[in-house]
């Protein structure tokens, strides 16, 4: 058991792999809850951006299935034990048909009822998710939990605090940066989270530590938690906005964000952009970004995310 939550005698676990769209083979943990017969709905599990399956996705995957739901947390494409090289590349398409390639998977299992597959993303995932669900029509009900808008972040910074001229700059960086990666035949990380933690960082920044650097979240697979993503991973990010079509989402979405969380924009300005009644936006007290990301604070809203996929996986 390699994970950085405890195993629950509630579900049986086993790793599976499958193909995306691209032909990378992605890696993911399923879990069945115990004592099901028939064709289950299922829901697949991805996030946080520059996490690894280990953690927190597996562990929401986890309590889907204690809830009766078979779920698979995946590895995205270049991450984890999935594969794709070179290692450590993120990517708005790939990373989309990452979701699309598990509902693939879902739909040809032999307990899985096709018609009823959801999806969760959480952090940069989160986005993904919903990029997913407004191209992929068999997604009947997707969670995005402490959202990530990773186009939005890329291309404005944070807060939207960069103008043309900042991006422009930028992509003289980036592209510098292919060039010096070009001449030494590999790929410069960016770095994880910051290690020795500046006495300056950001109230999140120290958050981010707390997790991806301490034993409550640190995994040796985890990019958060080790060199990070490739330096040149921003450049597709920052001109391919990834919820350009999120307004055309018919099926079912809940967005989950905690109150004092610094990303909490990125959630109500996407959930702005929804359209119809069975869309719902869920701000959590006195919850920060991180706190979505395991149960420590005990304020992830399991039985609300359960019953939100009873009611549109039917």
């Amino acid at each position: 058991w390699d994970k950085v939550f405890q195993k629950s005698d509630k579900v049986d676990h086993k790793k599976v792999t499958f193909h995306n769209r691209y032909g990378i083979t992605l890696a993911a943990d399923m879990y069945t809850p115990k004592g099901t017969e028939g064709k289950l709905p299922a829901i697949a599990v991805s996030g946080p951006f520059g996490a690894v399956k280990e953690q927190s996705s597996g562990l929401y995957a986890q309590k889907m299935a204690e809830l009766g739901f078979l779920t698979i947390a995946f590895d995205p494409s270049y991450t984890g034990e999935s594969g794709g090289t070179p290692r450590y590349v993120a990517s708005p398409d790939i990373n989309t048909e990452d979701f699309c390639a598990a509902v693939d998977f879902l739909s040809v299992q032999e307990n899985v009822d096709p018609e009823r597959i959801g999806i969760i993303g959480i952090c940069g995932f989160g986005g993904m998710g919903l990029n997913a669900a407004a191209m992929d029509t068999r997604i009947k009900a997707t969670v995005a939990s402490t959202m990530y808008d990773m186009s939005r972040v890329n291309a404005n910074g944070y807060f939207d605090a960069m103008d043309a001229d900042a991006r422009y700059e930028l992509r003289k960086q980036l592209n510098a940066q292919r060039t010096a990666d070009a001449k030494s035949g590999s790929y410069a990380l960016a770095g994880g989270v910051p290690d020795p933690l500046p006495a300056d960082a950001p109230g999140f920044v120290k958050d981010y530590y707390d997790y991806y650097k301490t034993p409550r979240g640190y995994h040796r697979r985890s990019l958060n938690s080790n060199g990070g993503w490739n330096v040149t991973s921003a450049l597709s990010f920052i001109n391919m906005p990834l919820l350009a079509y999120s307004g055309e989402i018919r099926n079912a979405v809940l967005m989950i964000h905690g109150e004092k969380a610094h990303s909490r924009y990125f959630s109500e300005d996407a959930f702005r952009k929804l359209k119809g009644d069975n869309k719902e936006l869920m701000i959590i007290p006195g919850a920060s970004h991180v706190d979505l990301y395991d149960n420590q604070a005990g304020v992830i809203p399991f039985d609300r995310i359960g019953q939100f996929f009873l009611e549109h996986l039917k």
